[in-house]
């Protein structure tokens, strides 16, 4: 008889880590100015801070928001703060940028509470596909916080990985 098939993947000391296992539940919101602005393009600053105040914030309870303008107008910095003043009670988290800057904010927040000492000294792939929106910083970020501590990196899957680092 032909001798028995052994899977060396899953025998090895192989540690894969997938930044989809860290994708933090939410919605993810744009949130555009440009409407509160006179012709979409001049602040004006007692209709904007009327606009803030008869807002309704709770709509962006638990969620992640991206505020934008996306018209040429130039925001002082005072209203992005104003606005993130309001939203900090209710949102999990707020930045000024797109949608993208929103994504990697976030998994550099996952990424630098991620304890890495379970893999100290150990060969680790970093996943390379995914089906969630994970951000190509991400796995850059994961890299950089996973360096110091393992034996080698490698990217992609385990039957075809690309080779990174090898710890000397």
């Amino acid at each position: 008889m032909a001798d028995e098939i052994i899977n060396r993947v899953a025998n090895s000391k192989l540690v894969t880590v997938n930044l989809e296992d860290y994708y933090p539940q939410g919605k993810r919101v744009l949130f555009d100015i440009k409407d509160w602005l006179y012709e979409g393009f001049i602040l004006r600053e007692k209709d904007f801070r009327n606009q803030v105040a008869s807002f309704d914030w709770s709509q962006f309870q638990d969620q992640y928001v991206a505020l934008t303008c996306s018209s040429d107008a130039i925001i002082p910095g005072w209203a992005y703060m104003l606005l993130s003043i309001q939203l900090q009670p209710v949102a999990k988290k707020i930045i000024v940028g797109s949608l993208d800057n929103l994504e990697t904010s976030i998994y550099q927040d996952v990424i630098n509470q991620l304890d890495v000492s379970e893999f100290e000294g150990k060969p680790i792939i970093i996943k390379g596909c995914s089906n969630k929106p994970v951000p190509q910083n991400a796995y850059i970020m994961l890299a950089n916080k996973l360096q110091p501590v393992a034996k080698s990196i490698m990217y992609g899957e385990a039957c075809s990985s690309v080779p990174l680092y090898k710890n000397k």
